[in-house]
């Protein structure tokens, strides 16, 4: 049965849409057509954006509290349709089911939280001499969200800006856009004041840039492609708005001399084929020493091999398929230009696997041997379940070919030793580096340097970028 959403969220209810038009979103697993969703228009932006500038000086004068606990309902509307949801994105984006209990639907509930409890002793106001420091939501946030991990990353975004007082226009990604429809749902059944909240769908061009654009927009942020972030930041300029981007990588997993081969390059592996490699972070270049390439070559084909493609509602799947058929043609073809380079195919490729639906957006996890630094598909961003492996003399080596990308948002060091681990590691120019496996966190900062963006989300960093500095001088008082 294909779902049905013709209705926007904005100012507190669902309304209809200024547009005609609708967009068809498609099941990765087989290709059928799952949903049908409005394509906005400039007057549905504008009708959003009137709204949360309505709405925000009286929720910017909430006490922290008060947000809190409006924080703390989402979460727990979040927690009781875990299930649902989790399906839902399956459904949508091709997760497998399992994982996406845990990272799609778990992680951002754990995110509405996190900036709950958070709301109860950030320092709003701190005293800096004779002047009284205040700081306050920077005001109308537009919220522009990828497919990969839709829902973490519009809890990241929106979370954060509803906690430091802010109002909201978001705009999911038309891939992957009914979880963000549960969203609305969850928050209007919280009880959040009209206007705070509002969901708007359709393209970038048409809706996105409409809000990108707006003079009541004081704010964007945005995560997806270098390329839509470049076109961001110069709409965003001529109203000299706030911008902040999350964008691409090409992150490097470093394997060291001392380290236990075995271990580290099946995690790196594994990290890189995680999410069927739709993963901004995703250690997609292994560099490992040159005299130890056969070893280490044996290991990843093992690793790769070890993934099995399928439909994600299967327990048995553990890579599922690509969101869409541009991106599963997008990676097919990066996997060709590879091998017209002369980089070695090691497993998989670009040809139709024989055990999943023909019509579905599947690709075969792909490894790459004896791949040059400044090879196509080592200096571009893939996004999809494409492994290289890059070879170095010495650590200087590796960390110079880390370093030689347009991107600077992850990586990863493996050794012996955490602190022989940490010495390299600090010479990464990149936002993240996982030190011999070092989990997420959410409380620390996430972002990137260079091409990768600016800005940071999550943990109190987020917090901070949806706010401004206010400085009160007062009259010292006179000397004794």
């Amino acid at each position: 049965m294909t779902i049905i959403k013709d209705q926007f969220y904005i100012n507190g209810a669902w309304r209809p849409t200024a547009g005609h038009e609708a967009i068809d979103v498609h099941s990765p697993t087989d290709g059928a057509l799952l949903a049908r969703i409005p394509q906005g228009v400039a007057a549905d932006a504008d009708a959003a954006v009137a709204a949360a500038r309505g709405a925000f000086e009286a929720w910017a004068a909430t006490a922290p509290a008060q947000r809190a606990n409006y924080l703390k309902k989402i979460q727990e509307g979040l927690k009781a349709r875990s299930e649902e949801i989790a399906r839902c994105i399956t459904l949508e984006m091709g997760m497998p089911y399992k994982s996406s209990l845990r990272i799609q639907v778990g992680t951002p509930t754990a995110t509405f939280g996190m900036y709950a409890r958070m709301l109860g002793d950030f320092p709003f106001e701190e005293q800096v001499g004779h002047s009284k420091v205040l700081r306050e939501p920077v005001g109308v946030v537009v919220a522009i969200t990828p497919w990969n991990y839709p829902l973490h990353q519009i809890a990241a975004k929106v979370a954060a800006a509803l906690a430091a007082g802010c109002t909201i226009v978001l705009k999911p990604s038309e891939v992957a856009p009914l979880n963000a429809f549960a969203l609305a749902e969850i928050v209007h059944d919280a009880g959040v004041p009209p206007g705070v909240f509002n969901l708007v769908t359709g393209y970038g061009p048409d809706i996105g840039e409409a809000l990108v654009g707006h003079a009541e927009v004081d704010m964007v942020s945005f995560t997806g492609s270098t390329h839509a972030g470049k076109r961001i930041s110069q709409l965003a300029a001529a109203t000299v708005k706030r911008v902040a981007l999350e964008l691409g990588g090409k992150s490097a997993g470093i394997v060291l001399d001392d380290a236990d081969f075995k271990v580290a390059i099946q995690a790196v592996v594994g990290n890189c084929y995680q999410n069927a490699g739709q993963t901004c972070t995703a250690q997609t270049r292994l560099l490992v020493p040159e005299r130890r390439y056969d070893e280490a070559a044996g290991l990843a084909v093992a690793a790769a091999r070890e993934f099995c493609p399928g439909d994600p509602l299967d327990p048995a799947t553990t890579l599922g398929p690509l969101a869409s058929k541009a991106q599963q043609a997008r990676v097919r073809d990066y996997i060709r230009k590879g091998q017209a380079a002369g980089c070695e195919l090691l497993t998989g490729g670009a040809d139709p696997l024989p055990q999943v639906p023909p019509a579905g957006y599947y690709v075969a996890p792909t490894l790459f041997g004896r791949v040059d630094p400044q090879a196509v598909i080592a200096q571009e961003e893939i996004f999809g379940p494409v492994l290289s492996i890059i070879t170095y003399r010495d650590e200087d080596d590796a960390v110079r070919i880390a370093n030689g990308t347009p991107y600077g948002l992850a990586g990863g060091v493996w050794s012996a030793s955490d602190a022989h681990a940490e010495s390299v590691a600090r010479r990464l120019r990149t936002g993240q580096v996982d030190i011999n496996g070092g989990p997420f966190n959410l409380l620390a900062p996430f972002g990137g340097y260079k091409q990768s963006g600016n800005g940071r989300e999550l943990g109190k960093y987020g917090l901070e970028e949806f706010l401004e500095f206010k400085a009160l001088q007062f009259r010292p008082p006179p000397k004794a």
